[in-house]
């Protein structure tokens, strides 16, 4: 008796802690996609990535990914869930964050009274511009994930039901069971998830948000299929 109670609040303990967890990772998948994007913006500017390829340098190569981003919300994420109207509800978030992270700081304040010198002043204020449009391109990038946040919660549903008849059907009869693959399918379900949104949201480039979140909600919803299908069959 004593031993089922210690498992059951090491059960409890690890469910709670994991709902803390989450939104440390989320914070954190942010920053890390942030810095890496920032990293390989000014990679691009140093050695001329993006004048080879998209024939825009300096800051340029940035803003017009962050215009792009933008774009995608006005054309393809009109309607929503959770805001009757998007796109003002982006406009007001990113006012809100450019005031709050450059104007406060002084940053924008540095980069606009610097950006035309010619010495090294003005290099570093084109390249703090650059860092600037790439912050804005990833919190638009995180709209656009709360946009579609029901998609993975569809791709989960649907995965989870779908291995739930698989093993009833499984059960009915007398399937065989794989503990292998039930601990590995589940311990990819999260990294799956989280390493999707973090390659996303550091892409240096823009695509629409659809040839990257249906391929990744679907390997999502495949992973919790295959978990809850090869859940065992008797508890």
């Amino acid at each position: 008796m004593a031993e089922e109670f210690e498992k059951r609040q090491q059960t409890k303990t690890g469910f709670f802690g994991k709902l803390f967890i989450l939104p440390l990772r989320i914070l954190m998948i942010l920053i890390i996609s942030i810095l890496i994007s920032i990293v390989i913006e000014w990679l691009g500017i140093a050695f001329d990535w993006w004048g080879v390829l998209f024939d825009q340098h300096g800051s340029d190569h940035a803003y017009q990914t962050m215009k792009s981003e933008m774009g995608w919300i006005d054309t393809s994420y009109q309607r929503s869930l959770f805001f009757q109207d998007p796109a003002a509800v982006l406009g007001e978030y990113l006012a809100t964050a450019y005031q709050f992270l450059f104007v406060r700081s002084g940053i924008g304040s540095f980069v606009d009274a610097n950006l035309s010198a010619i010495d090294w002043v003005g290099t570093v204020a084109e390249y703090l511009k650059a860092a600037m449009y790439v912050v804005l391109t990833t919190l638009v990038r995180v709209m656009i994930l709360v946009l579609t946040s029901p998609l993975f919660l569809m791709a989960a549903l649907v995965g989870f039901v779908d291995g739930l008849v698989r093993r009833d059907l499984r059960k009915a009869g007398a399937g065989g069971e794989s503990a292998f693959i039930y601990h590995h399918a589940k311990r990819a379900v999260a990294p799956v998830f989280f390493v999707g949104w973090l390659l996303y949201l550091s892409m240096p480039f823009s695509i629409h948000p659809n040839w990257f979140l249906l391929p990744n909600a679907f390997i999502f919803g495949f992973f919790i299929s295959i978990a809850s299908g090869s859940f065992k069959k008797y508890l």
